[in-house]
């Protein structure tokens, strides 16, 4: 039986960010040793900027394809999204319209936020993954991408159980969800934290969240009379959370009794 587990993320096209999804594969080949391990990337843009780059860009029907092509008979999709949104939902299409056009058996795992449980896990890493310097009554400010779907709640799940355990730790998104309008209003420290509530370090991060353009989010609490200080590294570098990930793939692969390593 040849086996492969497939990760799917946004991408990344800069430096940190590749390092910070190369990090993650390792985890996930320790845990898994001996099954290979395969990359597909949900992102257009990104992907078109990869082929410029002469990068492997394959999209989650492409990598399927392509796994199926070699004769791998069950592949295990893990995706690295936060959300059980619009794209979660089409890479779960994608992979049970390949799996039935192809012959073979394919199981998807769960996005970060997918249960309750999920909720308090990630809450805990993210008190436990605060900056090292800030002090205990400055403002924590997380962004997220957020969607225009009903799972966009998880955002606002996620908001109270991490104020439950540090009420100066705040929960947003761009799109739906706590939007920074509702969270400067309760900003009280002179010198705020921002930090990404994303996968890895792309632009979403550099620009909406960290950038010098007056709609990021650093300059408008800049705007406010605060020092804002960005902390730019994503979910998938903090163990914490890329072990819900992993657990998530495990829930997966146990469905066709995979073993995992866990020593």
């Amino acid at each position: 039986m040849k086996r492969a587990i497939l990760l799917a993320a946004f991408g990344a096209s800069d430096i940190q960010g590749q390092n910070s999804l190369r990090n993650f594969d390792a985890l996930v080949r320790a845990r898994f040793p001996g099954i290979p391990v395969r990359w597909a990337y949900t992102s257009v843009v990104l992907r078109e900027r990869l082929v410029l780059a002469r990068q492997k860009s394959d999209s989650t029907v492409k990598a399927l394809r392509r796994l199926a092509f070699e004769r791998f008979e069950e592949i295990v999709v893990q995706p690295l999204q936060t959300i059980a949104g619009k794209e979660y939902t089409e890479l779960c299409a994608a992979a049970q319209e390949v799996a039935q056009s192809a012959g073979i058996v394919c199981r998807t795992g769960k996005p970060l936020l997918a249960a309750n449980d999920d909720v308090r896990e990630a809450a805990a890493a993210i008190a436990r993954h605060l900056p090292e310097n800030r002090r205990p009554a400055e403002d924590v400010v997380l962004m997220g991408h957020g969607a225009r779907h009903a799972a966009v709640a998880r955002y606002g799940d996620l908001a109270r159980a991490v104020y439950a355990l540090d009420n100066r730790v705040h929960v947003g998104a761009m799109n739906g969800g706590a939007a920074l309008e509702e969270i400067l209003p309760r900003l009280s420290a002179a010198r705020v934290w921002l930090m990404p509530l994303l996968s890895v370090v792309g632009r979403h991060a550099l620009q909406d969240m960290a950038g010098e353009g007056e709609t990021s989010w650093r300059s408008r609490i800049e705007a406010t009379g605060r020092t804002c200080m960005p902390v730019l590294k994503g979910m998938a570098e903090y163990a914490g959370f890329a072990e819900i990930w992993l657990r998530h793939l495990e829930g997966a692969a146990k469905l066709l009794d995979w073993p995992a390593n866990r020593v």
